[in-house]
């Protein structure tokens, strides 16, 4: 049987399928029309021998969504999120509080040699005075935390400050972090419960509706729980939302696959990391995170209430050593972000720590002196670079999971909607096997075109942990990135045939498909852009050189040159030249911690 679409693409659907039906469940804050299916799949499997890679109740039309406002999107700002895991640390400098932007380690756990340790981060006005900086170079946008350790004694600087100094580019003030964490921790009494953290929300809504240097009011975000004592429900069941929909501008949870702290802390039970890694790699790891927040994600849609997954990544406290620090972890992240946009989160952040953790997706040089390509950067940025391009910037894209090939585990895809009409299709592949028998082709139905583009997440094995490539661009090794992929992009070009378009996916690999040139070009990523430092740092042991000698050092024998040393306080050091002014490339991230964008689904 074969669907048709209001764009004329021809999707072919299978009768025989026993698949499970599509999921129902839709994201928010995107409008769409209906279709009547997603792109028709194909995969060959092992040589010719096929198999049908699609499912016969996904010709159910998606609904019309009923939001407007998109946020998710490519070229949606970075949303960075800085909250404290501590309620008790919070000092006081420059009238504004300080956060820590990473829990420090228990006393007696040592960071191990070949990381370095960071230290707290003080938020200052100085700091929001750099955050607005960045906002105006880049478009950056971001999240605060009010300090909830004392809700008698509030204190709301950061959040007047906040609103003062960066206007509109304050998202949002987180209030609690993991408040069902808060008794476990020792931060409240062991009584402590959802009714007690419905009460003290309601003494920060009193406070900043009294507090004249706070002029947004209702751009509160609640209750993040980490799921781990209380589950959102028993939150939902004080009438929190009702009560304090007026302040709350998002509903937010906050939940990880799994841990790591037994190995960095000694609290929990150890992992096998093999068998972890094994578990990663497979569509269900996704799935299951999310499972436990399904009624929540239509709580939220119908209270009209963005939903946001506000901290994640691969295991708290940390991630895993060749997990988190792995291509794998680049598959998972793909995966796993728009799984949460089929499934009606409006917004995901990834967590970011500092040296010591495993799943950055950048981590600047281990020094407070700035060298060149020094950064390294990990595989979750890559992933969101793929969403990023996958989600588009119309902000009307809707996101189906297509649970291809019976919902094989291992060879999961999604297609994404523009106006109702299939515009792009990711095709992803667990499975690591250099022989080639676990590649698979999956054809695309598509018709009216002759042929579609693929760009290409692609490394030798999921357990590569350097080189990883996009489209034939790298970041390189760690220490080695200035923020800017290197290399000559390659999106390859795939004939079609009476609009049958084979997409080989290698084992391990990654295909974003292109179906059509304005798909395309609406994923395109700008021109990069640089901006010139106003100061530079580490000047000793660099070279430098004048840029007017640079310009003309071909035809320079050198006999007119001033040997020195670069040795401080040596007294050849005078011989080095005149220092210049360095230009430290500062990239426009496509979506950060960060934010994997805002997906929806129809």
């Amino acid at each position: 049987m074969v669907g048709s679409l209001a764009d004329g693409k021809a999707i072919e659907k299978d009768k025989s399928s026993t698949t499970n039906p599509v999921r129902r469940n839709f994201v928010r804050g995107r409008t769409g029309t209906e279709t009547s299916s997603p792109p028709h799949l194909n995969v060959g499997n092992r040589g010719d021998k096929r198999q049908l890679l699609t499912d016969s109740s996904l010709s159910t039309p998606l609904p019309s969504d009923t939001m407007t406002d998109p946020p998710w999107t490519s070229s949606s700002p970075i949303d960075t999120y800085y909250t404290n895991t501590d309620p008790s640390s919070y000092t006081s400098t420059n009238s504004v509080p300080a956060a820590s932007a990473s829990p420090t380690p228990s006393p007696g756990i040592n960071t191990p040699p070949w990381q370095t340790q960071t230290p707290t981060l003080l938020f200052t006005s100085e700091i929001l005075y750099l955050l607005a900086n960045v906002s105006s170079l880049v478009g950056v946008k971001w999240y605060l935390g009010v300090p909830f350790n004392d809700t008698t004694n509030l204190r709301l600087e950061i959040a007047e400050s906040g609103e003062q100094i960066l206007g509109g580019n304050l998202l949002g003030l987180q209030v609690g972090n993991e408040p069902d964490l808060y008794a476990r921790h020792g931060h409240r009494p062991t009584t402590y419960a959802p009714s007690d953290y419905f009460g003290e929300f309601g003494v920060v809504v009193q406070a900043i509706n009294n507090d004249n240097s706070i002029p947004v009011k209702n751009n509160l975000i609640g209750p993040n729980l980490a799921t781990g004592d209380w589950i959102p429900e028993q939150v939902w069941d004080t009438g929190f939302i009702p009560a304090y929909t007026n302040s709350l501008s998002a509903l937010a949870v906050e939940h990880y696959p799994t841990d790591n702290c037994f190995a960095m802390y000694g609290v929990g039970s150890p992992i096998d990391l093999p068998t972890e890694f094994a578990a990663f790699m497979s569509h269900s790891m996704g799935i299951n995170t999310i499972s436990i927040y399904m009624n929540s994600s239509q709580v939220a849609l119908a209270a009209n209430k963005p939903f946001l997954m506000f901290e994640t990544n691969t295991a708290s406290c940390g991630g895993f050593p060749g997990i988190s620090d792995s291509y794998g972890a680049a598959l998972w992240g793909v995966d796993y972000a728009l799984q949460m946009a089929y499934s009606n989160f409006s917004g995901a952040l990834f967590h970011i720590g500092g040296q010591n953790v495993y799943y950055n997706p950048f981590t600047p040089p281990p020094t407070n002196q700035s060298t060149f390509r020094q950064w390294s950067i990990g595989p979750l940025y890559y992933s969101a670079l793929v969403v990023a391009e996958a989600i588009g910037s119309t902000g009307k894209a809707q996101i189906v999971d297509l649970q291809p090939n019976a919902n094989n585990q291992y060879t999961p895809a999604y297609a994404i909607y523009e106006n109702g009409a299939a515009a792009k299709v990711v095709l992803l592949n667990y499975m690591t096997d250099p022989s080639g028998a676990n590649d698979y082709t999956a054809t695309i139905q598509v018709q009216g075109v002759s042929s579609v583009q693929v760009k290409y997440l692609s490394a030798p094995s999921v357990s590569t942990k350097a080189n990883i490539t996009w489209a034939g661009q790298t970041f390189g090794d760690k220490l080695s990135s200035d923020g800017r992929l290197q290399g000559t992009e390659d999106v390859q070009t795939v004939p079609c045939n009476n609009g049958a378009c084979p997409i080989k996916v290698t084992a391990p690999g990654l295909a974003l498909v292109f179906l059509s040139n304005t798909a395309y070009s609406d994923s395109a990523p700008s021109t990069t852009q640089t901006f010139a430092t106003t100061a530079y740092t580490k000047t000793q042991h660099t070279a430098t050189v004048a840029a007017t000698v640079l310009a003309t050092s071909n035809g320079h024998s050198g006999s007119s040159r001033q040997l020195g040393s670069t040795s401080k306080g040596s007294t050849g050091g005078a011989g080095v030249g005149k220092q210049i002014s360095g230009l430290v490339a500062l990239v426009a991230m496509v979506a950060g911690a960060w934010t994997v964008g805002k997906g929806l689904l129809a």
